[in-house]
């Protein structure tokens, strides 16, 4: 064969977090890497997102006091699961997550703190926790990079004038016009702002503060990343796999990890062909916050290599809002929000408003409800920030001009405006309003989880129910996104790609959404993605050290 032109023992393809924590995994077992990424900047998908990692019983948890026993964590995800996922695969999960968090925590740059009271995504499972088991990465000034600043990938939603805000600010930022907490934080944000502007800092928070902190431990590692080297395929030698073809400066180039290579190239959600195969309808069209290069390319070299796919139908799915720019902004507090309600094409609502973001969107998909309109009224929108427009602040002209923002002096103008029969919406309104002033959604349960309370108003009886009754009224669209795909290939306990027969593919590994996910069509906790990612990163590592 051919000559090699690089070779390490292991091989990673992808820079994600599944994919620089395998390579920080394979050098703490005494073996060389290599990190190749498509796209022109590192971090991935894990760099776009809100950074929160989900890995029960880590060193972070156990400093505060967070233990969980290990049945109770295995039952909270057997009852997700729901017998999708081996139990192999979910004990590995379980039992060798807080070993990854020790490993990366010996280095100087990776810090965490607990979000405290983030819920678990379904807190009244057995095992679930209404505290919360999330960390994210502590903020961090990115001038620490120094030349490789540069390659960091760029996040869409960056704040005004350097503002910084973590997640648990956020949660009390949103409450700015409601609780002294909320004033206490717009405080700290506008000393952040003008702390930046004398300082000069580039502050990073969430995901780009973890891909940031993750390729400064790869760079004291020794670890090279290449950017702007897509793999082509994967090369094998005697049925193993063994490297993989791929291109760098424009030239071909063969690259070779000799006891493994691990595919941590996140899902297929900018592949519209790939969209178009295996998602449900209402979910194909291009919607994805996902790293513009996942393309699905892990997931087919994989198959093609035999390896056998799973939940190709699913994804990390998160209600959305078109922004006049073309972008798309996730709706995750708003749907929490007092006064307001969401309603189908018919005018009804047809889920618990306040639902995780996957659940969400199943039941959207489910019976057809496309497109679906998020309602509130005119003390709603005084009092809440919503997709980006701070309380009090009208839409932006060019929502009303896309036809994104409806407004109307009562609800049956409202209706006629967005093409709903207005005798239904008023009478879902004036439905919904009666089981507010009973005090509970017997409808929908909405304002009964834990999870539903943590973006609500605590100023309320239900921090998540109020009447609708002030006008003006709003309607706005909500499109079906995704924060990625989440089938992929099937793996084992250890990340190795298995056949259709469930026989490993010697040589072939798989994290991240490149795999088919260790959640199944559920969603444990915020940073349940990249959390799975990390750890599966590095028990592949890990095996492919005792190979």
């Amino acid at each position: 064969m051919p000559g090699w032109d690089h070779e390490v023992d292991f091989l990673v393809v992808g820079s994600g977090g599944g994919g620089m924590a395998a390579a920080l995994s394979a050098v703490d077992a005494g073996m060389s890497a290599l990190v190749v990424e498509k796209a022109p900047h590192f971090g991935g998908s894990t760099a776009l997102s809100g950074g929160g990692i989900w890995i029960p019983n880590n060193p972070t948890l156990l400093a505060a006091g967070l233990h969980d026993t290990r049945d109770s964590i295995r039952a909270y995800l057997r009852r997700l699961t729901e017998g999708r996922v081996s139990e192999a695969r979910i004990d590995a999960y379980v039992d060798r997550g807080p070993e990854l968090m020790a490993l990366l925590e010996r280095s100087r740059w990776l810090e965490f703190a607990w979000v405290e009271g983030y819920s678990d995504y379904h807190p009244e499972y057995e095992g679930g926790r209404p505290r919360g088991r999330s960390v994210e990465a502590l903020p961090l000034d990115t001038r620490v990079l120094g030349e490789l600043e540069g390659d960091q990938q760029p996040h869409a939603l960056t704040g005004p004038l350097g503002l910084w805000v973590t997640a648990a600010d956020y949660h009390d930022l949103a409450m700015a016009t409601r609780t002294w907490r909320g004033r206490r934080a717009v405080a700290v944000a506008a000393w952040r702002v003008a702390s930046n502007l004398v300082r000069r800092r580039h502050m990073a928070t969430g995901g780009r503060a973890l891909s940031a902190r993750l390729r400064l431990a790869l760079r004291d590692a020794g670890v090279p990343l290449r950017l702007r080297t897509p793999m082509r395929g994967l090369i094998t030698e005697g049925g193993a796999v063994t490297g993989i073809e791929a291109e760098s400066g424009g030239r071909p180039v063969r690259l070779r990890g000799r006891r493994g290579v691990l595919l941590a190239t996140g899902g297929f959600e900018h592949d519209p062909a790939m969209r178009a195969e295996h998602l449900p309808e209402g979910g194909r069209e291009d919607r994805s916050a996902g790293a513009g290069e996942n393309t699905g390319d892990g997931i087919r070299a994989g198959a093609a290599h035999g390896g056998a796919l799973d939940l190709m139908d699913d994804a990390w799915w998160m209600p959305s809002v078109r922004e006049p720019s073309g972008s798309l902004f996730p709706l995750v507090s708003e749907r929490a929000m007092p006064r307001s309600l969401i309603v189908s094409a018919a005018g009804r609502r047809f889920t618990n408003e306040s639902a995780p973001y996957v659940n969400f969107v199943h039941d959207q998909l489910a019976d057809g409800n496309l497109p679906a309109w998020f309602v509130m009224d005119a003390t709603a929108r005084a009092r809440y920030p919503f997709a980006g427009v701070l309380p009090g602040r009208p839409f932006p002209a060019g929502y009303h001009r896309d036809g994104v923002v409806h407004r109307a002096a009562d609800l049956g103008a409202l209706a006629r405006s967005i093409g709903v029969l207005a005798e239904e919406l008023v009478r879902t309104v004036a439905r919904f309003n009666g089981m507010v002033r009973a005090g509970r959604d017997t409808d929908f349960g909405r304002g009964e989880s834990a999870y539903d309370h943590y973006y609500g108003d605590p100023t309320l009886p239900n921090p998540n129910l109020d009447v609708l009754d002030r006008p003006p009224y709003y309607a706005v669209r909500i499109e079906v996104g995704d924060l990625g795909t989440k089938g992929g290939l099937v793996c084992d306990e250890h990340g190795r790609v298995l056949d259709a027969e469930g026989a490993a593919l010697p040589g072939l590994y798989a994290t991240g959404n490149t795999s088919a996910s260790v959640m199944g069509r559920e969603y444990a906790g915020p940073g349940a993605t990249i959390g799975p990612a990390m750890v599966f990163g590095h028990l592949a590592a890990r095996h492919a050290a005792g190979r």
